[in-house]
């Protein structure tokens, strides 16, 4: 499972598909795939169909992300479930990425208790 660096701990206005792909370990063509398939999904476009994703867009492709990568949801599912139960979508979006985050710290403690 690909871990998701969200959260670089510098803030920028807006962030390049490329940017964006590197965040979830994903391709750039999934992402313009998930942006025909769900309308809430929508970064600006400047010139020639550059994308600019903000925090905003970023939040909305960690929900997607979560809904069909991690928890096997088909994409007619996903877009269900983010329009009829987005709350809830998205606690157990933040659940999931905090389970996440506590199994690798463990791991990483159970390695430095090995190496004693």
């Amino acid at each position: 499972m690909a871990k998701i660096a969200v959260d670089t701990g510098e803030r920028k206005l807006y962030y390049s598909i490329k940017e964006v792909a590197a965040m979830f370990d994903v391709r750039e063509s999934l992402l313009r795939y998930w942006e025909k398939e769900f309308p809430q999904l929508h970064p600006k476009t400047v010139g020639n169909n550059v994308r600019q994703y903000t925090d905003k867009d970023i939040e909305q492709i960690r929900l997607i992300y979560n809904l069909v990568k991690t928890r096997g949801f088909k994409i007619a599912s996903a877009r269900k479930m983010l329009s009829e139960n987005r709350k809830g979508a998205d606690n157990h979006a933040r659940i999931i990425d905090s389970l996440i985050t506590v199994r690798d710290e463990l791991m990483a403690l159970k390695s430095q208790i090995d190496n004693l």
